[in-house]
């Protein structure tokens, strides 16, 4: 007779197994790299069907929006550039992290810009597009997003929870020095915030003040209880990371004392995968919604001759997360490359 504690945890194992198997086959057939040089890489799969792509451009001079019914058919998929950088004055200069989102019937985007003058005077801009589909009909640009104050600021996502909108970005606090903090606040109109903005996270830790002291690119995952925020810390070469911010379901987004910060980083460069610098990460679903997957950018090298934000190659990734019991999720580390030179994914 087999004893009923091994046979629990045979049963236990095969179970932990299979489910490893269906996260690995959500993400086995999307190739590592998926799309080379894009930097702070945004996925949605919108009710269309469709996975919406956007990310940085090694220029710093345009947005780009690509297609595809499935995250690895984003890879080859046709790149439609639907703005280009002004001349002069403001966005003129580091067009940076733009994201794409559907909210009341139209098509947002929201984007980092600096001035052709000043290219470090960097806000945030909303672009805005009525059409069903983003790559027809025109963007109409809808000026900068006011925070409270005017100084550095970046990396705006915006998010429904209980009914009422929430916009979450990086601004510099000038009083207290340089580096950007992490501040959310509600939203009025897809192009607007009402009231105060609230401080969410600032750079505390010595892993988030490596070369700079910063917290940027969060993004927005509710799921298994939580809303968690994870963001970027840290300079942009391999000292790049991801904390992570955790709130009950139930609790005020504007709450601060709601939040838990991990006293370490969540996801970090991994030498034995030969992947550095994860970071500026963004959420998606495999099309079943069953597997939440990861979306960053990485380089596959450590060292960078000289400013890391002059080296394009930071490369779109996507990799399956697994959740813990305790309802907070883990994103492991970086999986190694599978394609060393993929044919497909040439570099413009």
């Amino acid at each position: 007779m087999t004893p009923v504690r091994p046979l629990r945890a045979f049963f236990g194992l095969l179970l932990t197994g299979l489910l490893s198997l269906d996260a690995l086959t959500a993400a086995d057939t999307i190739p590592n790299p998926l799309i080379l040089q894009r930097a702070d890489p945004y996925i949605v799969r919108h009710t269309d069907g469709y996975y919406y792509f956007m990310g940085t451009v090694p220029e710093y001079d345009r947005l780009e929006l690509r297609r595809a019914q499935t995250i690895a058919g984003l890879a080859a998929a046709g790149e439609k550039t639907i703005w280009r950088q002004h001349p002069a004055g403001e966005m003129g200069a580091h067009i940076w992290a733009p994201e794409i989102h559907f909210i009341g019937g139209k098509w947002y985007v929201y984007f980092a810009a600096g001035r052709a003058d000043k290219v470090w005077d960097i806000r945030i801009y909303v672009l805005e597009n009525a059409s069903s589909n983003p790559l027809e009909g025109g963007w109409t640009e809808r000026g900068q997003l006011k925070t409270n104050w005017e100084s550095f600021a970046l990396d705006a996502t915006t998010f429904e929870h209980h009914g009422t909108r929430y916009l979450l970005w990086a601004q510099n606090d000038s009083t207290a020095g340089k580096g950007t903090n992490l501040y959310i606040a509600k939203m009025d109109s897809p192009t607007s915030i009402t009231g105060r903005q609230i401080p969410l996270s600032k750079p505390e830790y010595d892993w988030e003040k490596i070369r700079y002291a910063v917290n940027e690119g969060p993004s927005v995952l509710q799921s298994h209880g939580h809303i968690v925020i994870a963001y970027s810390a840290a300079g942009t070469g391999a000292e790049y990371c991801l904390g992570l911010l955790t709130a009950d379901e139930n609790a005020d987004p504007l709450d601060p004392k709601a939040w838990h910060k991990s006293p370490a980083p969540v996801f970090a460069t991994s030498e034995a995968n030969h992947i550095f610098g994860p970071g500026h990460n963004s959420f998606t679903t495999t099309p079943d919604g069953k597997t939440d997957l990861l979306v960053y950018h990485a380089r596959n090298y450590r060292e960078i001759v000289g400013d890391p934000l002059h080296d394009a190659n930071r490369h779109t990734r996507v990799q399956p997360i697994t959740w813990r019991a305790d309802g907070t999720p883990d994103f492991g580390t970086p999986n190694p490359e599978t394609l060393a030179e993929p044919s497909d994914l040439k570099a413009k």
